[in-house]
């Protein structure tokens, strides 16, 4: 309890401001509509480098965010300092609508949804088809984090001189999927970052893929300007690789027509806990409709499915079905199956 003197008048009291007064509440915000409008690159231990015009700004969150996380591909308000000088430090106040979010879980039990990049079109899942050997599984989950975050999917194959394609491709070829398919040389003399570029421009590219795959290496090749460490190592007793890309990054391609590409950590799990199966079906145009009759709350593959009548009147291909039963189901199983 504060004591007064003998002596007191009105200055001694401190009256606790309020809406009408000239220090507002601490629940009131600044609203920062003076923010300028900036586009996250990378997000390192609480620092986010952010490019604002032709300027790469580092950036601190504002306390009134709370909780809310900036990730990299979000549109962000930034105040400060945005000279991008030496020792500068500016805030992000504000983060825009996401247009889409690309999201995994550690596993399939974990209700934690971790948020991989914002604001992509298309998801490049890359995958070597030896040395390491393919997991179909995790290419399957993959597809199905891009089908419920509205991502349209690019499958690159990279290593086609130690195995075929052939039977990779066969398997999601009712899925409709656009595949790139290289060798180990055509990454040296360039020619696998040509055709895969031309599905990059324009758009906000995401890559994923388990190490030792050719990720990296291949995101070199897109963005000279910008080389990342690859690692080029796969071990010979689990036949993975080992993680040398340890946070997200976004590159500008160094093209006139434009376009993003996203390097992200080298996964080894894609949890599917967030999916909910009415978007994913989505995907599926020529399934989508069938479902009408479906009961509530379908997995869609189960005895009452309508998608089963559907089909067998003709109104989609059988192996349509099967795929998108195959993508669903494989939240019961694990990556490595």
């Amino acid at each position: 309890m504060r004591r007064y003197g003998k002596h007191t008048d009105e200055d001694d009291i401190r009256s606790r401001p309020n809406r009408k007064g000239n220090r507002p509440r601490s629940n009131i915000r600044p609203k920062h509509e003076d923010a300028a409008e900036g586009m996250v690159l990378t997000v390192d231990r609480g620092r986010l480098t952010c490019l604002v015009e032709d300027r790469v700004v580092l950036a601190m969150k504002a306390r009134e965010l709370g909780r809310k996380a900036a990730v990299v591909g979000d549109r962000v308000g930034i105040v400060g300092d945005l000279s991008g000088a030496k020792d500068t430090l500016a805030r992000i106040v504000r983060i825009e609508e996401r247009r889409s979010v690309l999201r995994r879980t550690a596993d399939d039990d974990d209700p934690f949804e971790r948020v991989v990049v914002a604001n992509a079109d298309q998801l490049a899942i890359v995958t070597a088809l030896a040395d390491p050997e393919p997991r179909p599984r995790l290419i399957d989950r993959c597809l199905v984090a891009a089908y419920d975050a509205g991502l349209e999917p690019l499958l690159v194959l990279t290593k086609s001189d130690l195995a075929p394609a052939d039977e990779l491709l066969e398997m999601y070829g009712a899925l409709g999927v656009a595949h790139v398919v290289t060798t180990r040389e055509e990454f040296v003399d360039g020619l696998a970052a040509d055709r895969v570029r031309e599905y990059l421009i324009g758009r906000t590219t995401a890559f994923v893929g388990h190490s030792g795959v050719g990720k990296t290496t291949l995101v070199n090749a897109l963005v000279p300007e910008d080389r990342r460490r690859t690692t080029g190592v796969v071990n010979a007793v689990t036949g993975r690789g080992r993680h040398t890309t340890t946070s997200a990054l976004a590159l500008p391609l160094a093209d006139k027509e434009g376009g993003w590409v996203i390097d992200t950590p080298g996964v080894r799990s894609f949890g599917l806990h967030h999916v909910d199966p009415s978007r994913v079906i989505q995907a599926f145009p020529d399934l989508e409709p069938g479902t009408q009759g479906c009961p509530r709350a379908c997995s869609h593959d189960e005895r009452d499915c309508a998608l089963d009548q559907w089909v067998a009147d003709g109104h989609a291909d059988p192996a349509r079905l099967y795929s998108l039963r195959r993508l669903m189901s494989t939240r019961e199983r694990r990556e490595g199956d």
